[in-house]
């Protein structure tokens, strides 16, 4: 029952830390200020979070697991061999959920937050969309075998790309075509902060048509085929 109920109020501190970034910005959040919306004084919070930045993690951790398994079920939910179709579902269901959840986008991947450095407890999770897309291309590969195999990476690419952390995240797939998949997943999130932040204006009149053209020009670029 006791700790039922710390859970709970651990919910209800971050709802209104999420309320308070979405109508202050995050720079401003503290722990008194949340207090002050609960009308409780401020070392009644330290029992559940001891800093400022205690909770920004708690509340990053849930935005990223919250986008990851939005995208992991939208891939589960299409047959494995047609890699288009998945990369396509996946991409959709990472714009679905940030323009659901702005402020919760724009805490991990907007403006880097004043005073605040993310721990490593927050790449697990944060990886989680990569390594959906990561099996898209190498599951792909697997099937479509008029794409190059896998070969080790030549010595100018590991002078500027962490090459043994992609081949974790897509085994199979020959490391020349690495910059080509980030590449694609820069522009994927590219395009949502563009949206997003509205940076858009004046050049784009109807961002679900123009994002599905950009989803399918990286599907293209990735020689990923429908079944």
């Amino acid at each position: 029952m006791r700790a039922s109920a710390r859970r709970a109020q651990i919910e209800v501190i971050k709802d209104v830390a999420r309320r308070l970034i979405a109508e202050k910005s995050v720079s401003g959040l503290s722990l008194r200020e949340i207090s002050r919306e609960m009308g409780v004084v401020s070392s009644a919070l330290y029992r559940y979070f001891a800093t400022r930045d205690d909770l920004l993690t708690a509340l990053i951790l849930d935005a990223y697991n919250d986008l990851g398994q939005s995208v992991e079920r939208a891939d589960a939910k299409v047959a494995r061999e047609d890699a288009y179709a998945r990369w396509r579902a996946s991409a959709r269901a990472i714009r679905r959920w940030a323009t659901n959840n702005p402020h919760e986008y724009a805490l991990i991947y907007g403006t880097p937050i004043p005073g605040y450095t993310a721990p490593t407890a927050t790449i697990d999770a944060a990886s989680r969309v990569a390594r959906v897309l990561g099996a898209i291309l190498s599951e792909s590969r697997r099937v479509d075998t008029s794409v190059a195999l896998a070969r080790p990476a030549a010595g100018g690419e590991r002078r500027f790309l962490d090459v043994d952390g992609l081949a974790a995240i897509m085994p199979g797939v020959a490391s020349e075509e690495y910059v080509r998949a980030l590449l694609a997943w820069t522009a994927i999130f590219g395009f949502l902060t563009f949206e997003l932040f509205g940076q858009y204006v004046g050049t784009v009149k109807n961002a679900n048509m123009m994002f599905d053209r950009v989803v399918d020009e990286l599907a293209v670029s990735l020689r990923l085929r429908a079944a």
